[in-house]
Formats: structure tokens, sequence, C-alpha cells
């Protein structure tokens, strides 16, 4: 059972590492460039503003989409006792390739690189999710 919960508790220092990633950018931009925290009081206005470096808080709102699906996975297979040393394994492999693509999308930020990543990770999600479900109709 617990061997499930590892890779969701990383997802979550994942994301934790990257929301205070995206605070230290944002913040060292914003002093570095003597922009009033005022004028980016808003996305929309902050889009502009703090373009250059967006792609942290890009990413972190990446990790509360398809990553959800993840979670809420993770609670139904401990709930239905289906936690399996199989699911556990792809869950490793989901949130490496998560990592991946947050490394990807936090640094060089090469489109194709990281939609692949994104890409091989939702795969995995998909189809842990295909798996779950066939077996609990079966």
């Amino acid at each position: 059972m617990t061997t499930i919960i590892q890779p969701a508790l990383t997802m979550v220092a994942l994301t934790f590492m990257v929301w205070c990633y995206m605070y230290f950018k944002r913040l060292s931009f914003i002093r570095v460039h003597s922009i009033d925290p005022q004028s980016v009081a808003t996305r929309a206005l902050g889009a502009k503003s703090l373009a250059a470096v967006s792609a942290p808080s890009d990413n972190l709102m990446n990790l509360f989409e398809l990553p959800v699906l993840f979670y809420v996975l993770v609670v139904l297979l401990l709930v239905t006792g289906e936690a399996s040393q199989g699911f556990a394994t792809a869950a490793w492999a989901y949130v490496a390739l998560r990592a991946l693509h947050s490394f990807i999308h936090c640094t060089y930020n090469q489109v194709l690189h990281r939609f692949t990543v994104y890409a091989a990770s939702s795969i995995v999600l998909w189809a842990m999710w295909a798996v779950f479900a066939a077996r609990l109709l079966s």
C-alpha cells in the first residue's frame, strides 16, 4: 500500500519545488527590474511584465491539470485495494516523466522535448486508468 503513496508524495514535492522556483524567479525579476508589484496584480497584467519568467508559472499550472487524475487514481487504488506493485511502478514512471517535463519547462523550454515527455507521461497515466477500469469492470 505505501509503495503507491510514495510516488504521490514525490509528485507533491515536485509541485512544491516548482512553486518555490516560480516565486524565486518572479520575486528576483521584480526586484532586479524595479517592477511595482501592483502592476502585476492580475494574470493579464503580469503576462506582459513577467513574460521573461513565465515558464515556472506555466509549469505550475500544468501540475494542476492531468496530475489531478493521477492523485484521484492513487486514492481509488488505495480505497479499492488495487494498489499493486505494477501500479506503483507505473506511478513512478509517471512521476519521473512529469519531473523531466517540469525540468525542461522551467529551464531551456524546448517545446518538442517538452511535448514528447508530456505525451509519454499522459500515455502512462491513461494506461493506468485503463487497467484500473478494466479490473473494476471485470
